[in-house]
């Protein structure tokens, strides 16, 4: 993967169109948007805070924006990010990951939905906004995000989201929201390959499947040509044993034809004992597009953890996504991609071996430092 560079998306925002009158353009959308990104970077996480962090750097602003009328209000800002159109800067933000970014064949993409808690208003009886976004797990990156509609939810969202993504040769994960016959379609329409959890959601094919792989693991898959392998984990008192199991010859299956490329269903079997307590039993099912290969199976099952650990708690506790008041439906989807850039730009810097809290914090401290993020 080649490095995310800051200076690339900067000149990109310059093509974006600007929403505001001409009397109200006192400031340009590029400083606006650039002051923004920087400042969401180094910590600040509402207009206030942004406007307050360009007061504090005004000079260092000064190096390269044009600042024609110094530093913007925090209405100004917030004016904006409410008539910035919101899918142009989705576009560039994609556009600016795809010109650094190469998936190799068979790379995990996890896709995920999460709610946005401080944007509800329940007395105007408004919802939290949803984004779903894609986490290619090995290169540590947001992919692309859009936001699910107020009276939809991810099923529609998610083939928004796979339009607008690269995926040749890459293994999508989804949890059992998105086990559904048009977002396997989409998938395998872009060339890719997936593993997706199956619930109670699918009816017949999760009781079918589920009915099956348990007879054959209670009958150890006699007669049955299948792929199995196992994991074991000790950490901390806990003993953790995976075991995988992926039945070779899926032709009973009476749903197999209704979903693209199926080719093979999977049983993982989780064993879990922490001392001083019982010992306990998880299976979860899937169905994939993968051959039967156990080993691939569970690196996929495994590795979609990586967007709930690595994208949204970090969301949570780097920049405290879910307490950000910014309720407007436009200003808060597109404040949410302005966080997606500075994860991403976090993530990409090694050097300083602190979390995305610590990080953002020594950015806002050290220009030198946020100069590496950025990778000016």
């Amino acid at each position: 993967m080649s490095k995310l560079k800051a200076e690339i998306l900067f000149e990109s925002l310059t093509g974006i169109d600007d929403p505001r009158r001409e009397h109200q353009k006192l400031h340009s959308l590029f400083d606006i948007l650039v002051i923004t990104i920087c400042g969401v970077i180094c910590g600040a996480e509402h207009w206030n805070e942004i406007e307050e962090f360009g007061e504090a750097k005004q000079e260092w602003f000064a190096t390269f924006l044009e600042l024609e009328n110094g530093i913007p209000s925090h209405d100004t800002f917030r004016r904006v990010f409410i008539l910035l159109d919101n899918i142009e800067l989705k576009k560039v933000f994609v556009e600016w990951i795809n010109s650094a970014v190469s998936l190799s064949r068979g790379s995990l993409v996890n896709i995920d939905g999460k709610n946005l808690g401080g944007s509800k208003e329940p007395c105007k009886g408004k919802k939290a906004l949803n984004v779903v976004s894609a986490w290619a797990s090995e290169q540590s990156v947001v992919l692309g995000q859009v936001k699910t509609d107020e009276k939809s939810n991810e099923i529609t969202a998610i083939p928004e989201l796979l339009k607008i993504l690269d995926l040749e040769g890459c293994l999508v994960t989804i949890d059992a929201m998105g086990c559904q016959t048009e977002i396997v379609k989409e998938i395998v329409k872009k060339e890719a390959d997936y593993v997706i959890s199956l619930k109670g959601n699918q009816g017949n094919l999760y009781e079918d499947v589920k009915d099956y792989l348990d007879w054959a693991l209670a009958e150890k898959f006699k007669g049955i040509e299948y792929d199995y392998c196992s994991t074991l984990e000790k950490d901390h008192g806990r003993i953790e044993e995976r075991r995988c199991y992926v039945p070779e010859e899926i032709e009973w299956l009476e749903q197999k034809d209704d979903w693209a490329n199926l080719k093979s269903i999977i049983m993982v079997e989780a064993i879990r004992e922490v001392i001083g307590k019982e010992e306990t039993t998880e299976r979860r099912y899937f169905i994939s597009s993968l051959e039967a290969n156990a080993e691939k199976a569970l690196r996929a099952v495994r590795g979609h953890w990586a967007i709930e650990n690595e994208l949204h708690w970090c969301l949570d506790i780097g920049f405290r996504e879910d307490e950000c008041r910014v309720r407007e439906a436009r200003s808060a989807e597109n404040l949410a991609t302005v966080r997606h850039i500075g994860l991403n730009l976090l993530k990409q810097e090694k050097n300083c071996k602190l979390g995305i809290k610590s990080k953002r914090k020594k950015a806002g401290w050290d220009e030198s430092y946020l100069l590496k993020v950025l990778k000016k």
